[in-house]
């Protein structure tokens, strides 16, 4: 079993910065594929950025160039710096741990406003 659990987010200015933090218990992550997605009120849960064991990166078109994905294994923490954020940025960010084999596991979600 692994227990995510996500932090950082916020109500932020157009322009602003954020940066979401994923805290893994239970098992070690360093072995994993780690995600981000969010989902915006009404909408579908969208992918917006991947980490894999490697440090290999892979982004959405509509956050590339802004957004990085991070991960420190030390801490069995993944990471999301959010720059220049905008208003259609405005959703729940969620992580999700790929352990292949060890299953597939999300966290609880974290808010992230933007206004204009």
């Amino acid at each position: 079993q692994v227990q995510l659990v996500e932090s950082g987010g916020g109500l932020v200015q157009a322009g602003g910065s954020l940066r979401l933090s994923c805290a893994a218990s239970g098992r070690t992550i360093s072995s994993s594929v780690m995600k981000w997605f969010r989902q915006a009120p009404g909408k579908e849960r969208e992918f917006v950025a991947r980490i894999k064991t490697t440090g290999s990166t892979y982004y959405a078109d509509s956050v590339k160039g802004r957004f990085t994905i991070s991960r420190d294994n030390a801490k069995n923490t993944v990471y999301l710096q959010m720059n220049s954020l905008k208003p259609e940025d405005t959703a729940v960010y969620y992580c999700n741990a790929d352990l292949s084999s060890h299953g597939n596991y999300w966290g609880q979600g974290t808010q992230v406003t933007v206004s204009s």
